[in-house]
């Protein structure tokens, strides 16, 4: 079964000689399966080519040749990292070859999934089952291979168990098994958020929950309710997509916070470690502290010297880009020495001590052989360090503490600083809207509700007096200087764009609320032309054809009223005029 190349849309996905079951339209085909994954890789290790693509699945999915070259790169630790065995790694990849149609409606999931758990429109995720282990009957003398999940969704937790699912027994008994697994998935439910899921694989069930954009921060991991009687007992995942923060976290807690001000202001970063699962995990890590924040930067869990974008990310021509990089060849050291930013971790320790604890450094102490484990910076942070969750974390390591506790004290902490953060912001941007009063089903006209005034910087930064982050926050510092700083990064902008979309989709919510709810329709009719009322019902229309294509926050019955209107003013027309407002 070989991967198919070229590039360009790709063509209805088929299963060879797969009989059909009657149940789902032949027009889909393995539709269930494109909502969780965009396709399954093999890369191998040829003596002639290095890393080839041995084999995709469905066999039709098309990628470029630079989405290919650049999995099969991505997909073998480099040879800086020395892994034997197994490793389990990710990494992120630009779709190549324009926009592709999804084969599922993404639109329904994005509507009910937080923003940092949307699909990604232009960007792929790779999982990584990587195995080398000696082998005689091996030219090289070590059997290589990576079995890789290619999918939109962030769900880094989800996909490495089920790597450990498929992957050891794949690697013993190769394509047959790949195929009957691909089969099972496509019998899958769609990711739905809100809702707790049984995944069925290999005999095994994953029960899982999709986070919801309403949801309270306790209620991720899914209830056991109504599966008492499922056989076998399903294997709970307490979450889709979240790692252990403290495990990862540990060798720079003591700097976590200057790590947080870095993210939130999107400052270039390099993450170098000494093997791919440190170096995707630490990115993947940084990238969600600002949970519930959105990531609007770029980033990249592991990177090499081999991939399409290393010229673009190590040019010295201009300032470096606005990304996370994952690395572990020193060479990126010399590369990147004009970087503001450079993190280099160490091998983890084994002991229940907590690692020693990288040091800030200055820039110009970066060597490019031997560099010492640091945060190389000159930034200097805003906020003062919480010297008291140091302690908390320290105390529960000497009483052994579970890990999962220290996260979940670590993820509260950098939850509660990044809503102290945004809450401010969320105040004043609410200030902006107009008063429900103001919107009028006539006064201003059917198609333009009341716009939402400016955001103000200096307005903003005024309010912070007696509604700043001091409300909700502790810590002291800079404050003013960090929100200058965050006004010109990517994330704001991301924030601003999110929040004024949402807040417009309000307004036309409220605003076609308001033309249903009015009494006075007949009598606006009376001293109106025909123009005028042909007008009314064409932006009526509009307004009730946007509403439901932007699943608006609005009742079913105002949208049924909103329809009962257009026909009745429809009626009230000429027989003409209503053969071409409602043709056959």
């Amino acid at each position: 079964m070989d991967a198919l190349s070229g590039a360009g849309p790709r063509r209805a996905r088929g299963r060879p000689g797969a009989r059909s079951s009657g149940v789902r339209a032949p027009a889909a085909p393995w539709a269930r399966f494109s909502a969780w994954l965009e396709c399954v890789c093999v890369v191998t290790f040829d003596l002639e080519l290095g890393q080839a693509l041995e084999l995709v699945y469905p066999s039709d999915f098309r990628l470029t040749d630079k989405e290919k070259s650049s999995i099969c790169y991505l997909s073998f630790p480099d040879s800086h990292s020395g892994c034997l065995g197994d490793t389990q790694f990710s990494f992120r990849i630009r779709q190549c070859g324009g926009q592709r149609s999804p084969w599922h409606d993404d639109r329904h999931y994005d509507t009910g999934a937080p923003v940092s758990l949307q699909r990604e429109p232009a960007h792929y995720f790779g999982y990584v089952y990587f195995r080398q282990v000696k082998d005689s009957s091996v030219k090289r003398g070590y059997f290589q291979k990576s079995l890789v999940l290619v999918s939109r969704l962030p769900f880094v937790r989800l996909f490495q168990a089920l790597l450990s699912l498929i992957a050891p027994e794949y690697f013993d008994k190769l394509a047959p098994c790949l195929e009957a697994v691909c089969n099972e998935i496509d019998q899958w439910p769609a990711p739905m958020p809100g809702q707790t899921l049984n995944l069925p694989v290999m005999g095994v069930i994953l029960q899982v929950r999709i986070p919801s954009r309403v949801d309270k921060p306790e209620s991720s991991a899914p209830k056991q309710c109504g599966h008492e009687n499922l056989l076998p007992a399903p294997v709970v995942l307490s979450s889709v997509h979240e790692l252990d923060l403290f495990r990862c976290f540990q060798p720079v807690l003591a700097h976590v916070q200057t790590l947080w001000e870095l993210m939130l202001l999107g400052e270039p970063l390099v993450v170098l470690a000494p093997s791919p699962a440190m170096s995707s995990e630490m990115v993947l890590a940084l990238t969600r502290c600002l949970h519930p924040l959105k990531f609007c930067c770029d980033y990249r869990p592991y990177f090499t010297i081999h991939d399409s974008e290393f010229r673009e990310f190590t040019t010295r021509t201009q300032a470096p880009p606005n990304v996370v990089l994952g690395v572990t060849n020193p060479f990126f050291i010399k590369m990147l020495q004009h970087w503001p930013h450079i993190l280099r971790v160490g091998e983890p320790r084994m002991s229940g001590d907590l690692p020693k604890q990288v040091k800030l450094k200055k820039p110009s102490r970066l060597k490019t052989l031997d560099t010492k484990p640091g945060l190389y910076t000159a930034y200097t942070a805003h906020l003062h360090r919480d010297k008291a969750l140091l302690k908390r974390l320290l105390k529960g390591l000497q009483k052994k503490r579970p890990s999962d506790m220290q996260t979940a004290l670590l993820r509260r902490h950098l939850l509660e600083l990044t809503q102290s953060f945004i809450i401010p912001l969320e105040h004043y941007m609410t200030s902006l809207m107009p008063l429900q009063k103001s919107i009028m089903p006539w006064k201003v006209g059917v198609e333009t509700p009341p716009q939402i005034r400016p955001f103000r910087q200096d307005d903003f930064l005024c309010s912070l007096e007696h509604a700043g982050p001091q409300l909700t926050c502790i810590l002291k510092g800079d404050w003013l200087g960090l929100y200058r700083r965050f006004f010109k990064s990517p994330h704001f902008d991301g924030w601003y764009r999110q929040r004024h979309k949402e807040m417009v989709q309000k307004l036309e919510a409220l605003h076609l609320e308001a033309i249903c709810e009015a009494q006075n329709i007949e009598a606006w009719m009376k001293d109106k032309s025909e123009v005028e009322i042909v007008d009314l019902v064409l932006k009526l229309r509009e307004k009730l054809v946007w509403a439901q294509g932007h699943q608006l926050p609005v009742k079913e019955a105002t949208l049924q009223r909103a329809q009962l209107y257009i026909e009745t003013i429809i009626g009230s027309l000429p027989k003409d005029l209503q053969a071409v407002l409602c043709p056959p």
